[in-house]
């Protein structure tokens, strides 16, 4: 098993951190969207 201390770059502790912020702003613009009644591109101004 390699030791791989990096925090940078494309290592498995990078993408976990990666993967877990993204579901998490999923997760923000879907309440987000169902609290306001409005689709996010409305929300910034954009439709």
């Amino acid at each position: 098993m390699e030791n791989n201390d990096n925090k940078f770059g494309f290592v498995g502790f990078a993408e976990t951190w990666n993967g877990r912020l993204a579901m998490l702003g999923f997760v923000i613009g879907v309440a987000t969207e169902f609290m306001t009644g409005q689709g996010i591109l409305s929300q910034i101004g954009l439709m």
